[in-house]
């Protein structure tokens, strides 16, 4: 149903935009667009009559409000949301463009529709003093479409033109090259630690890791292993998950298939095809198994979430209680990025990762990659950036003498990477008990009693420096590896045990 053109005030002399109002199509009857989330097509009725619009987005309903717009600027806005979905667009850019539009005043359209493009750049000048880049790009909208109907002296010859309008600068990486998004090693050590026990739990079944502990160490394993956005995640399929082999003790490969998500570019739909790490597989192989025990079908949300705002939320909190701060999906992202240049990847090998089309939109890491040489310092936990040791957690302190009391399965003893080590300290629980790898678990864990002397932790701090120097010159060094990360932790751990003992430690 169109525009009425009776019921235009006669009473006023008509301005541009009543003019346009009258010349306007008329609107369809019924609006359909796609439902990515939950994969269906959506129909909004009596689209031309309809004051408050309701549109499914990544699982959540968001309304429009036509009401909110400037007398005339309501129906350009419904004109607008169909030109969107006709140039196959999402909802979702559909939703923010209308909500920028509030902010168009009726004078200011007025203004545009009489202004002639040539005489343009004078006006657009005029609207960049508002500094509001959302503002400027839904007038570059506004532009797109009256080119496109041919209207007000516009057609689609002017598509270059209105591409070129300057916006407002800003800069998308900022905090990229602050740093300021970034996990530091010590916290990226937690969330592999995190995932680690995870997934031993369930291979060794000490511990029956419940239906939510496996969705949390899932959701947290997709962010931090692939960067991937809460909505790539939310999306992910029962259909999307292949596990080759179901067996938690033997291993098992783990593939899933993430979709696309904010392409700049328009691009047929394709998928990212990643495959979890090995020892973190049985975190997906458990949760896979109940899934199927639950009878979900192949269309079903393997996380069981609602909407990518939920999801959002459950990792949120899971990372609020493992780092003690407020950390994001984007956070994890932009780390995964930063981890993969600083490791050496190529600008193709990022762009893959990122499931970015341009190669040259993840330029902002390698500018702010370390060099070679501070990675390595890094590592060994000598780079001035890393001086500043996080307290951890341990126990006591124990002297010689209460070491050699205690019964031989509380005194700790190992061979890590081929190194004989004893006499650190002693465990409370007991060494057999424990199952994680005597020595390298023991710095940082809550029942670890050091010994009070500083030469055998200085020792030992010695011996795991040329395990990670042995790790880099081979080669065997990924940033992401587990027995990587667990060695750098290792030695932040030793050298907090150092700097305690050599400040006066705690009783």
């Amino acid at each position: 149903m169109g525009i009425n053109k009776n019921i235009l005030s006669t009473s006023k002399k008509q301005d541009s935009v009543d003019e346009l109002l009258i010349i306007l199509p008329e609107l369809p009857l019924t609006l359909r667009y796609y439902d990515d989330f939950n994969d269906q097509i959506r129909s909004i009725n009596d689209f031309s009559e309809v004051r408050i619009l309701e549109l499914h987005i990544t699982g959540g309903k968001h309304n429009v409000n036509f009401d909110y717009y400037d007398d005339g600027i309501d129906v350009v806005a419904k004109h607008l949301l169909l030109y969107l979905i006709t140039e196959n667009l999402s909802a979702s850019t559909a939703y923010h463009r209308l909500n920028a539009l509030y902010a168009v005043r009726r004078e200011t359209l007025v203004s545009i529709l009489e202004t002639k493009p040539l005489n343009f750049i004078k006006l657009w000048t005029n609207l960049l003093s508002d500094n509001v880049s959302a503002y400027l790009f839904t007038i570059k909208l506004i532009l797109y479409f009256l080119a496109k109907c041919n209207l007000s002296g516009w057609s689609p010859s002017y598509y270059n033109f209105i591409s070129s309008l300057p916006t407002p600068f800003q800069d998308q990486f900022a905090s990229v090259r602050r740093g300021d998004v970034f996990l530091d090693m010590r916290e990226e050590a937690k969330v592999v630690e995190y995932l680690d026990n995870a997934a031993l739990y369930l291979k060794n079944k000490i511990n029956s890791y419940d239906l939510n502990s496996c969705i949390n160490a899932g959701i947290v394993l997709c962010s931090y292993q692939f960067g991937m956005r809460p909505v790539q995640i939310a999306l992910l399929s029962m259909s999307d998950i292949r596990v080759w082999n179901d067996s938690i003790e033997a291993g098992a490969n783990v593939h899933l298939s993430f979709k696309t998500v904010k392409q700049r570019t328009k691009t047929s739909s394709r998928f990212l095809l990643r495959k979890v790490k090995k020892e973190w597989s049985p975190i997906f192989i458990e949760l896979h198994k109940k899934n199927l025990e639950a009878g979900m079908a192949s269309k079903d949300k393997f996380f069981r979430v609602s909407s990518a705002q939920k999801l959002s939320s459950i990792l949120s909190k899971c990372l609020r209680n493992l780092l003690d701060r407020n950390v994001t999906a984007t956070d994890l992202r932009h780390t995964g990025a930063q981890r993969m240049v600083d490791g050496g990847a190529s600008q193709e090998e990022l762009a893959e990762f990122m499931g970015h089309t341009s190669i040259t939109t993840g330029l902002v890491y390698f500018q702010t990659s370390a060099n070679q040489a501070e990675r390595v310092n890094q590592a060994l936990g000598i780079s001035p950036i890393y001086q500043q040791v996080i307290k951890i957690a341990h126990d006591k302190f124990i002297s010689m003498e209460e070491l050699a009391e205690l019964k031989g399965a509380q005194q700790i003893a190992a061979v890590p990477h081929g190194i004989p080590i004893a006499g650190i300290g002693a465990c409370k629980s007991g060494q057999p008990a424990c199952p994680f790898n005597p020595v390298t678990s023991c710095y940082g864990c809550r029942k670890f009693m050091p010994l009070q002397d500083v030469a055998i932790h200085q020792q030992v701090l010695k011996d795991m420096r040329e395990v990670v120097g042995f790790f880099i010159t081979e080669a065997k060094g990924d940033p992401i590896s587990p027995t990587y990360l667990q060695l750098q932790n290792t030695i932040y751990g030793i050298k907090q045990i150092i700097a305690e003992i050599e400040g006066g430690n705690r009783a």
